[in-house]
């Protein structure tokens, strides 16, 4: 009887544990501001995990008017760090504190979501110096955007697959690293890790390194060989989906994995999404005056700021018309 007893208590727990997750879901939704802006390196520039995170915005709040502006730049540090030789020897890598008070300034963001790490480390191993200017890049970031009245979450880097770029990849122990450090995922876990320590002094987090590696195992048990990333560093279409997992989650989006919401219109919203997405950022960049070559230029900010009403409002009808 006792047994019993102890077993049926820990059924109840078991219960009463799924509730309290189940109920956490149901409570989470987008935040109450009207601005947000995700700064990034070419991860977050590419925009995949932003339009499926606005994607779904519109479908499931269709009266929420949340602007979310990408200004994510291609090989951008908030190190301020960049390898000899980086791009062919053409441009050093972008620093973000170089542009940082020009975004936050034009753009006056509610909420900012920034995505860094991934080049921070330049792809050479672990060091105390570089880790040092991650952090310290990463607390001047914060600081500034909460000077500002804003708020900041930050994401965990995401991974680096040395998998289908075994064969140009070199062993720890070098002076100098042309091509990456084949251990390069363990700095990233290390930039990942101190992130998520600052939860605890009041930092809003989310695991974006930890949701690509779960998922990466996942899909490993059945085809060893399978990546998200052809080349180690940038997700493809589907990776991009589960970069976008914690931050959909927080805010209690439900996206398909293939980046779609639940809507019989789905990819025609989607197209109308990455339009708008790519117009406003582009002229966006350009207005901000970064400094990275390559970069195309962009429409005026207001003929831009036009097309995209017309685009948002294009998607918002094909919503309607369910």
């Amino acid at each position: 009887m006792r047994l019993n007893l102890t077993l049926i208590g820990l059924v109840g727990a078991l219960v009463c544990l799924a509730n309290d997750r189940t109920s956490a879901q149901d409570k989470a939704a987008p935040p109450e501001v009207k601005r947000v802006v995700f700064l990034g390196d070419s991860i977050t520039h590419a925009g995949g995990y932003i339009d499926a995170i606005e994607t779904a915005l519109i479908v499931q709040y269709p009266q929420r008017r949340i602007e979310l502006l990408n200004l994510g730049l291609p090989s951008e540090t908030t190190s301020g760090l960049s390898e000899p030789g980086h791009a062919g020897g053409q441009f050093p890598r972008p620093d973000l504190h170089e542009r940082l008070e020009r975004v936050l300034e034009k753009t006056k963001p509610d909420l900012v979501i920034a995505c860094y790490g991934m080049n921070d480390g330049i792809y050479y191993p672990l060091s105390e110096d570089r880790f040092a200017k991650f952090k310290s890049g990463i607390e001047r970031l914060h600081k500034a955007v909460e000077s500002r009245g804003a708020k900041i979450l930050h994401l965990t880097p995401a991974l680096f697959d040395p998998l289908p770029i075994k064969a140009r990849l070199l062993p720890a122990g070098l002076d100098s690293y042309p091509q990456p450090y084949e251990g390069y995922d363990d700095v990233l876990e290390a930039y990942s890790q101190w992130l998520l320590s600052r939860k605890a002094d009041g930092w809003q987090v989310l695991d974006v390194h930890g949701s690509v590696k779960r998922a990466l195992a996942a899909k490993r048990k059945d085809a060893p060989n399978f990546t998200f990333a052809g080349d180690g560093v940038h997700p493809n279409a589907e990776g991009q989906v589960v970069v976008a997992a914690p931050l959909a989650d927080a805010w209690g989006l439900k996206i398909e994995a293939n980046g779609l919401p639940d809507h019989p219109k789905a990819k025609e919203i989607a197209a109308l999404v990455r339009e708008k997405q790519n117009t406003l950022k582009l002229a966006w960049l350009t207005l901000t005056k970064h400094v990275r070559p390559g970069i195309a230029a962009g429409l005026p900010l207001e003929e831009a700021e036009a097309k995209a009403a017309k685009l948002d409002a294009e998607a918002r009808e094909l919503v309607k018309s369910k």
